[in-house]
């Protein structure tokens, strides 16, 4: 009986660990400005740009990687080059970053939580 209630608890406190961690979902300030949407659920994302020169193009996808982590590809709306990228959530800060031509041309960014 106690093994059962721990092994209870142990799960409980796994699926809280998720809960606490810092959502990618809701809309961002991106370094240019524009507003980006991101959004989905489970394990995969897109982001959206909601205003500036490019409100409504879709320019990303990211799944889960691990805690606050993502892995995908981002679209430079300027030059229409997507990159494979990352990210990671800590706080209100979103860190971007991405690479073509095996890593060999990267750039990063970071978004801030509205």
């Amino acid at each position: 009986m106690f093994r059962k209630i721990s092994m209870a608890f142990a799960a409980t406190l796994i699926m809280a660990g998720t809960a606490w961690a810092d959502p990618i979902e809701g809309n961002w300030k991106t370094q240019a400005g524009s507003t980006a949407a991101i959004t989905g659920g489970g394990d995969a994302f897109s982001i959206t740009l909601k205003s500036g020169k490019f409100a409504g193009k879709r320019i990303g996808s990211f799944k889960v990687s691990g805690a606050n982590k993502y892995t995908g590809t981002i679209t430079d709306p300027e030059t229409d080059k997507t990159y494979s990228g990352k990210a990671s959530v800590s706080g209100a800060s979103l860190k971007m970053s991405g690479c073509v031509l095996g890593g060999l041309i990267c750039r990063s960014q970071t978004w801030h939580k509205l």
